[in-house]
C-alpha cells in the first residue's frame, strides 16, 4: 500500500490500475480501508482503476464510475485452457 501511495503521489502516472483489488479485499490481502485511502489520496489528474468482482458497497459509493462485466461467451467453454499471462 505504501508503494501505491507513492505511485499516486509521484505525478509520474496518469492512470494507476489495481488489478483485482476488490478480490484482494474479499480474501483479506488488503483492507477495504486501504482501498478507500487510495481513493482519498488520488490526485484529481490521476485515473485510479480498481478491478475485481464483488466490490464492497462502500467502495461503490465512493467511486466516480462503477461498471460490471459478465461473461456472455468464453473460449473456455470450447475446451481452451487458461493461458499464462491472461487467465492465470
Amino acid at each position: 500500500m505504501e508503494r501505491l501511495k507513492s505511485i499516486l503521489a509521484s505525478g509520474t502516472y496518469t492512470v494507476v490500475i489495481i488489478d483485482e483489488g476488490n478480490v484482494a479485499v474479499r480474501y483479506g490481502l488488503v483492507t477495504l480501508e486501504d482501498l478507500l485511502d487510495l481513493i482519498r489520496l488520488k490526485p484529481d489528474d490521476v485515473e485510479l482503476v480498481i478491478t475485481g468482482r464483488d466490490a464492497d458497497p462502500e467502495l461503490i459509493e465512493r467511486a466516480d464510475l462503477v461498471t460490471e462485466m459478465k461473461e456472455i461467451k468464453h473460449y473456455y467453454r470450447k475446451g481452451v485452457s487458461a493461458r499464462v499471462g491472461i487467465e492465470k
